[in-house]
């Protein structure tokens, strides 16, 4: 690897140690690799970092990813419209893959430090610049051992956009052939609560579906004094906003993990007048994917019989945002097993369920696969970081870690026969 990024000063080569104890070593000489090919991968995180791209507008970076591996002799693939590209590694007709998703939030980057965000009002506050860094590593890792001919099987790299944004990137990624010849897929998010080194893996539901409700109310307004000649839409709000949480907990199975939160509510102006229109909006998560799948119908019949007694009449807009994200079973183990030995046994740790949503679901929805959470907290800092927010900041040595256990879990996953 001979990036195009000069490396800055003040990063330091260590970044990227040798195997923790405990751990195995990568094949050949990745690990040598690795070391003094560290600080540049560093270098391609912290201009990702400085020149963020908010979603489906990713076109700089999709484009410095295709320069890296094709400087690497690789033959990425741009994905139609150029914000986002593919490539494989190896040959066989069995595929596994590894996503990464490349989009900056809306967010302001309130650190001071040499790589902040230049592009006013947008920041990687959610670590897909790490992602996108790591995945690079992978391929550029598999390259090396492509030519010495220790890559026993096709590895596939998905670099794609649009994640934070609903809706998201995933279907269309999807749609444009990524997972052809796919038995299964994997990919790693920034989990700031572990310190770099340790990485959280699960089976089963892993995060939540993530969708949006609306819910639009009209009525004749008045004075309220005379309550009575009106629908009384703040008091029918009220009742939307209390009853429905409290119905749907009755009406859906509690393992589905079904939470309704409202987030914003707006009606009238003065306080003595009662208006005659009004909007609130929330959140619909879902760790069950049945419960998902009936949410639509079930919580907007929910929301018209609450409102049918108040005499007011409602429109709800209820729309979907991102399926539950759901890890294989087997494809969990062949990961864990992976950062096992990459890091050291030790070093892997159940991660917990998050109510969160990850558009890497859709993924999981045509191959089995598996995410996993990986530290990014250095350790023994007393500075708390946590994802969408302005001071995000990871410590920069979970980047080796990424592509270590990556690497492992690639070539893992190529020689088992579970897919």
């Amino acid at each position: 690897m001979t990036s195009a990024l000069k490396v800055p000063e003040g990063i330091d080569v260590a970044t990227f140690p040798g195997p923790p104890p405990g751990a195995d070593p990568l094949p050949g000489q990745l690990d040598r690799w690795l070391a003094a090919r560290g600080a540049e991968l560093v270098a391609v995180r912290r201009h990702l970092h400085a020149h963020p791209e908010p979603s489906f507008q990713e076109f700089e970076t999709a484009a410095l990813m295709f320069k890296e591996l094709t400087a690497a002799g690789l033959k990425p693939e741009m994905l139609p419209d150029g914000n986002g590209l593919s490539c494989d590694i190896g040959q066989g007709d069995r595929v596994v893959a590894f996503r990464a998703d490349l989009d900056a939030l809306p967010l302001p980057d309130l650190k001071d430090v040499p790589y902040r965000s230049t592009v006013d009002g947008v920041a990687h506050a959610c670590g897909h610049d790490v992602h996108t860094t790591v995945l690079l590593g992978l391929g550029l890792a598999l390259a090396q051992l492509e030519e010495q001919g220790e890559l026993p099987g096709r590895v596939r790299l998905i670099f794609q956009p649009g994640e934070e944004y609903v809706p998201s990137g995933a279907p269309g990624v999807i749609a444009a052939g990524v997972l052809r010849d796919v038995a299964a897929i994997y990919a790693l998010h920034c989990y700031p609560q572990l310190p770099a080194g340790l990485v959280g893996v699960r089976s089963g539901p892993f995060t939540a579906a993530a969708d949006t409700v609306e819910v639009s109310l009209r009525g004749p307004g008045g004075h309220t004094a005379r309550p009575h000649l009106t629908a009384d839409l703040v008091h029918a709000i009220g009742r939307v906003i209390v009853d429905v949480p409290a119905l749907l907990d009755r009406r859906t199975d509690p393992r589905a993990g079904v939470s309704m939160v409202w987030g914003a509510v707006h009606a009238g102006e003065a306080f003595n007048a009662i208006p005659g229109a009004g909007v609130l909006r929330g959140t619909v998560r879902i760790l069950g994917r049945e419960a998902w799948r009936d949410a639509p119908e079930l919580i907007t019949r929910l929301i018209r019989d609450v409102v049918a007694a108040t005499g007011a009449e409602v429109d709800v807009k209820y729309t979907r945002g991102v399926p539950p994200v759901i890890n294989d079973r087997m494809a969990s183990a062949v990961i864990a097993g992976a950062a096992g030995a990459a890091l050291g046994a030790d070093r892997v740790v159940e991660a917990e369920i998050s109510m969160g949503g990850e558009d890497f679901a859709f993924y999981l929805e045509q191959v089995p696969g598996a995410m996993i959470r990986l530290g990014t907290g250095t350790p023994g800092s007393d500075v708390k970081y946590d994802l969408h927010q302005g001071n995000f900041d990871v410590d920069e040595r979970c980047i080796g870690y990424g592509v270590r256990v990556m690497v492992h879990a690639a070539l893992a996953a190529l020689s088992t026969g579970a897919f």
